[in-house]
């Protein structure tokens, strides 16, 4: 039993350390895009910066649940769910709005907003793989929102560089709408995770 313990311990300690670690790396990206983007008034990067602040978001719910009860981690993991929900909504309305207007992002724009997404992927990669079978549906929601990164980015992020650049819309439109779709199927996956996981006895516990 000690030998239990001292694993759930070791993972608890692991996941508020790999939090800890993502929130301080997108906040040193996000802050400074956004305070830069609207001082030269350049709505693609506004668009990219508060995409990555509802990571933060994300991210700092579950840093301030986890390990504070069962209901607690499953109101987390609620409330990242309808994060999560709103990031799909919103970026369904950019994608209406892109089409609207025709509005593209010049090359540096979009050169950089690959570059960030790639980093902070590989980051969300290295300190989440870990956790990717965690019955804990905090962890699985954190995870679900870690693997959308990672398969947009990493297997996107070059074709979204050229997809922005070009003279039509079209691959930009799928790309978006890949990422809604990823957004959306992570709320129902977190939904579905929660109703298993949730037990009357258990109300009181949360588990690693």
């Amino acid at each position: 039993m000690k030998g239990a313990a001292l694993i759930l311990d070791d993972e608890r300690r692991a996941y508020v350390r790999a939090v800890r670690i993502i929130i301080g790396a997108i906040l040193l990206i996000a802050v400074p895009q956004i305070l830069y983007a609207w001082s030269i008034g350049n709505r693609f990067l506004i668009k990219d910066g508060f995409d990555w602040s509802y990571d933060v978001v994300l991210w700092g719910v579950a840093l301030a649940c986890f390990g504070r009860g069962l209901r607690a981690e499953n109101l987390a993991a609620l409330a990242i769910a309808g994060v999560m929900f709103v990031a799909g909504c919103h970026t369904a309305y950019d994608l209406w709005d892109k089409i609207a207007t025709g509005r593209r992002p010049e090359l540096w724009v979009a050169g950089w907003s690959s570059f960030t997404m790639v980093f902070i992927a590989v980051l969300l990669l290295v300190v989440m793989w870990r956790f990717r079978r965690s019955d804990n549906a905090l962890v699985a929601a954190t995870w679900l929102s870690s693997r959308n990164s990672i398969i947009i980015t990493l297997g996107f992020a070059a074709m979204n560089l050229v997809a922005r650049t070009r003279s039509h819309q079209g691959f930009e439109i799928a790309l978006d709408l890949l990422a809604i779709g990823l957004s959306f199927q992570a709320v129902y996956a977190i939904l579905t995770k929660l109703r298993w996981y949730t037990k009357p006895d258990d109300a009181g516990e949360s588990r690693g």
